[in-house]
């Protein structure tokens, strides 16, 4: 899911760097409606000096249709890099892994009538036949990996997005539903011990998470490869545009030679133009290139109840029986 980017408005800024570098130890005191004084050392002092020295500022926070110079250091305005180093440091180093237990509604524990079960099974898997319940419904958790991450994508357009993803366990299948409505679900005060929490496993995460990506930024993708396809197409054609006429005047130069020297010397010219032109292409491919990079801003393992049974079905003609797992807040399956 992708957020909506804030509009650059000075007074939630203000609360922001307030909040924010109090967190980090700085003294912070409002001036004016649009001024901030800070006092800061160590890391707060970082932001503006890596070396952490006592540092005082007086930041001004600069309305949206300002078009006058700004100092980076004492202003805040729209794209600031202050305020990307800010978030930087408030960033936890390393990042937490955090838990969740969402309070399930008492009715929706209740099994689900298997006619409506099936129904929904075959919505969800199409190529199955012979839907049949081996086993009761009993109660259990499902497990959700919950990411936010900011999205860089560089380009020739650099482009930034911060988005959400409910990452559903062990399968990976992304769950846009909790990721909408993660504000809005009812959370446990306290964890419970019972809970089976699956094991953390850096390496299959990050290739859940990969797959996530992957899918989630699809779309994006899209438009920024076709601009790169295009850009890069034309640059190809003007590089093998430049080295064919190149070379064509050097054989022609070769021809008209007399001296066994000088075709020598012509076809020196033409073995450095051709390794030149494989070069510049390499370097043209190179520099449209598509890189993603997710800077992962905060992690959290959701357990959620529902109901676990085993089911056998049909597919390919071929009889298949499955531990699955069905969830009654979004009424889906999970394998």
């Amino acid at each position: 899911m992708k957020l909506k980017r804030a509009l650059h408005d000075p007074g939630e800024l203000l609360q922001f760097y307030e909040e924010g570098l109090g967190s980090l130890g700085a003294l912070c005191e409002r001036t004016w409606h649009d001024r901030l004084e800070v006092v800061a050392e160590g890391r707060a002092a970082a932001l503006w000096d890596s070396g952490g020295t006592l540092h005082e500022v007086e930041l001004q926070f600069a309305s949206a249709n300002a078009t006058s110079a700004r100092d980076a250091n004492r202003e805040v305005f729209s794209g600031c890099p202050l305020t990307f180093r800010l978030a930087e440091a408030l960033r936890l180093n390393p990042l937490p892994l955090e838990r969740l237990v969402i309070e399930g509604n008492p009715l929706q524990r209740l099994p689900p009538d298997a006619v409506v079960a099936e129904k929904l099974w075959r919505v969800q898997f199409p190529d199955t036949t012979r839907f049949h319940l081996v086993e009761p419904f009993r109660a259990d958790f499902h497990f959700t990996l919950f990411v936010l991450a900011r999205c860089e994508i560089q380009a020739i357009d650099q482009n930034w997005s911060l988005r959400r993803m409910a990452i559903s366990l062990p399968g990976g299948e992304l769950d846009d539903h909790l990721a909408r409505e993660i504000d809005f679900v009812s959370a446990r005060g306290e964890l419970a011990e019972e809970i089976p929490w699956p094991a953390t496993d850096p390496a299959e995460w990050s290739e859940l998470l990969r797959r996530a990506f992957e899918q989630e930024l699809a779309d994006e993708l899209t438009g920024i490869r076709a601009r790169q396809e295009n850009g890069l197409r034309r640059d190809l054609y003007r590089i093998d545009e430049y080295f064919e006429n190149y070379q064509r005047e050097l054989n022609e130069r070769t021809s008209r030679a007399s001296s066994q020297s000088a075709r020598i010397k012509t076809g020196d010219r033409l073995a450095a133009a051709k390794a030149e032109h494989a070069r510049r292409r390499a370097d043209q491919v190179s520099r449209h290139e598509i890189r993603v990079h997710p800077h992962l801003d905060a992690l959290l393992l959701i357990a959620e109840p529902a109901l676990k049974t085993r089911l056998r079905v049909m597919r390919a003609h071929q009889s298949e029986d499955l531990e699955v797992v069905f969830v009654p807040r979004s009424r889906r399956w999970f394998r």
